[in-house]
């Protein structure tokens, strides 16, 4: 029995010792007796030139769209275009029966014919008259009457010239072409459907090189946008909706000279190139405009910034590798960037992730190298 005593109280100690030993060796705090260093993520706040942007949403629109009708009635003789087709300034798209209109310029043709007879008859009998006026073979009256005859028939010539013009320009409106250079859309008429004068639409063009975006902004910001286009063209950055990696840029060109009572908002319209026609009219976009540059500010990244109960602060590390809770007044907020108005230096450390196990005074381990801010 002794002996068993005897082992287990070496057990125990060799136990003790183990234990003792293993703790002496391992990792110890920051500070003996004090909390481990907290693992944190840092960032130096540094100076940069940060733009001011407005961000909305608008939408696609044509540089330029119409919609072609006839200027005369007619029947379709042949649609010449494909639907999503892109055409040139002139290209014929439609063409109506020319039947009607060839016949009406051979009338106006004829009329012209048989009217330049009977104007050549009335000249030569006034002129014969007035020779035997002067002679004193015929009375005033009958000149006066044969003078009339041959002024009617240059007043019919006349008549029977435009005749013939409108005729021609019936012709020409049979045919109907391109105003511009463009993408025509679905085929809206075929082969045999009957139009009439300014009613029927033919076809649908529109122009999207170069493109119209238009959108609306509020009216507290319309000092600031005249002033910026006064200052010059006034640049925009256009994304698609899921696609921020792709940008089109533009210019704002149109600020309306009205506000909207019931938004309270303003129109304006951006004018994009669109050269590989990315962007179609209709389509829903979204749209930032820079309306000022700040120069030289102090910025961070966006979320090394917390909120408490007095504010926006951040926690500084110190020199000893201890934080402190700072109060910040934050100018904006750009993408990933805070721009800060009052608060941080340059140069100075910031804490931009682990923050919920801090407090002032903890002690810290920065995880990663600190990059600089933003």
């Amino acid at each position: 029995m002794k002996k068993l005593l005897l082992l287990l109280a070496l057990i125990g100690v060799g136990v003790g010792a183990a234990h003792w030993w293993r703790s002496a060796h391992q990792a110890q705090p920051a500070e003996p007796g004090g909390p481990p260093a907290v693992p944190v993520k840092v960032a130096k706040v540094t100076r940069r030139d940060v733009p001011v942007l407005l961000k909305v949403v608008g939408r696609a629109e044509a540089y330029e769209s119409v919609s072609l009708k006839s200027r005369v009635d007619g029947q379709v003789a042949a649609v010449s275009y494909h639907e999503g087709q892109h055409v040139r300034q002139g290209e014929v798209l439609v063409r109506l029966d020319p039947a009607d209109f060839e016949a009406r310029a051979q009338q106006a043709r004829a009329n012209l014919a048989r009217d330049q007879a009977q104007l050549a008859k009335a000249k030569a009998d006034f002129e014969r008259y007035q020779v035997l006026k002067n002679r004193g073979f015929v009375s005033e009256e009958m000149l006066s009457g044969m003078r009339t005859t041959y002024e009617s028939a240059t007043a019919t010539q006349a008549a029977d010239q435009a005749a013939l013009q409108l005729a021609r320009l019936q012709s020409d409106y049979a045919v109907i072409r391109a105003p511009f250079a463009g993408i025509v859309g679905a085929k809206l008429v075929f082969p045999g459907s009957g139009v009439k004068t300014n009613d029927t639409v033919l076809a649908l063009v529109n122009r999207v090189r170069p493109l119209y975006v238009g959108f609306a902004v509020p009216e507290s910001h319309l000092a600031r946008l005249r002033a910026a286009m006064k200052a010059g063209a006034l640049p925009v950055s256009v994304t698609v909706p899921g696609d921020d990696s792709r940008r089109y840029p533009g210019y704002a060109r149109f600020l309306d000279n009205a506000v909207d009572p019931a938004t309270g908002t303003i129109q304006m319209k951006a004018v994009l190139e669109n050269k590989d026609e990315a962007l179609t009219p209709g389509q829903f976009v979204r749209v930032s405009l820079a309306l000022d540059t700040v120069k030289n500010a102090p910025v961070v990244p966006a979320e090394a910034v917390q909120q408490g109960p007095e504010g926006n602060f951040v926690y500084v590390v110190g020199g000893d590798g201890r934080v402190s809770a700072r109060p910040i007044r934050m100018l904006l907020s750009e993408g990933d960037l805070a721009v800060i108005d009052h608060g941080l230096k340059p140069g100075e450390t910031v804490v931009t992730d682990g923050q919920l196990r801090l407090t002032p005074g903890a002690r810290v381990r920065v995880a990663d190298p600190a990059p600089a801010g933003g």
